[in-house]
């Protein structure tokens, strides 16, 4: 691994850390559909901090998120848990996003919020066994 991925994966992993603080502040101040969207935004920055390391992108979500599934969770380096959780997060933020007349609940946001610092924990795990050892943060 060259130090330009690792570079690519701790910027992602930070621009992931400032989202789920974003997430946060949305839930604090009722901003529930927000706060949806940032959870789901702090997850996805984290799997891409993931793939960074092995040089790998997709432009499209679904790509991104599908080799993430494929090539991480299915040969077991995350828990199948994982992938639902992710999955989960994808469907309420595009509906939450882009259905009218969605109301999010502060219940559901919580939640979100909650599955993406669970991924989070688990993406920060994986990255410190690659020797990406860099001062996370925030301990989430």
């Amino acid at each position: 691994m060259t130090e330009k991925q690792k570079d690519l994966c701790f910027y992602r992993i930070s621009q992931a850390e400032e989202t789920i603080g974003s997430a946060n502040l949305c839930l604090e101040n009722s901003f529930y559909k927000d706060a949806i969207n940032r959870s789901y935004y702090a997850a996805f920055y984290g799997v891409k901090a993931v793939l960074a390391l092995e040089n790998v992108d997709f432009k499209r979500h679904k790509d991104v998120i599908a080799y993430f599934n494929q090539n991480y969770v299915a040969t077991g380096y995350f828990q199948g848990s994982i992938g639902h959780l992710l999955a989960r997060l994808q469907k309420k933020r595009e509906t939450s996003d882009y259905d009218d007349f969605f109301i999010a609940s502060y219940k559901e946001a919580r939640e979100q919020l909650e599955a993406a610092e669970n991924i989070l924990k688990e993406i920060k795990k994986y990255i410190e066994s690659q020797g990406v050892s860099r001062f996370f943060q925030n301990n989430i």
